[in-house]
């Protein structure tokens, strides 16, 4: 990992310009590198990412991995995935569920965290507030709209809904999703991730002889 990405991870995890905001306290929890070629964003950590301090460490976990078709060991290897959501800390929880990342995260860090990332090949953007900041005047007027022009970002980018539970109405009304856009998105995140996949496997071979 480069000094300067290293350093500036070091500064958003002592971050606590929202602490008098936050519930329960600050928490963020974001992996990155300068060599991992994918990346994925989502909107904030949930109760329970925040307790264990691992992103994506729940049901919309599974699914998501289930989505990229790949291993938990190769989902939390920052060396080949970023996982950067739009807001780094739990925000709490509000009437009808987690209230919207802070917006203090993006101003302050995001541009920043971009342009140390600078091998990130594809970007898994999920969910609303993910698609505003890295789709913008892109986007179409609704998510779905959005997901279903999936093209028009590809292969730089992909749109997906969030994988959570409480999406499952929307993906059995959308079940073009999973048949249309699942395989592409598979064949190409195994594209990036194979080179470094086959390295590995190299240095763990001789390291055995």
């Amino acid at each position: 990992m480069s000094q300067a990405l290293e350093s500036l991870l070091g500064e958003i995890r002592g971050c606590k310009i929202c602490e008098a905001e936050l519930p329960h306290g600050c928490r963020p929890v974001l992996r990155a590198s300068n060599t991992a070629k994918i990346l994925v964003v989502g909107q904030a950590p949930g109760r329970r990412v925040h307790e264990s301090g691992i992103p994506f460490d729940d049901p919309s976990g599974d699914r998501l991995r289930e989505w990229m078709g790949v291993t938990s060991e190769q989902f939390y290897d920052e060396k080949i995935i970023n996982i950067i959501p739009m807001g780094f800390c739990y925000p709490g929880t509000g009437k009808s569920g987690d209230l919207p990342p802070r917006k203090e995260c993006a101003n302050e860090w995001r541009s920043d965290l971009m342009t140390l990332m600078g091998q990130v090949e594809l970007t898994l953007v999920i969910g609303q507030y993910a698609i505003n900041w890295h789709l913008g005047d892109q986007a179409k007027n609704t998510l779905t709209e959005t997901v279903k022009n999936w093209q028009e970002y590809w292969p730089q980018k992909i749109v997906l809904p969030h994988p959570s539970p409480r999406n499952n109405i929307w993906l059995k009304k959308n079940s073009w999703f999973e048949k249309e856009i699942i395989p592409p998105l598979q064949e190409r995140i195994a594209a990036l991730i194979c080179p470094y996949a086959v390295a590995r496997e190299r240095i763990r071979t001789i390291r055995e002889e």
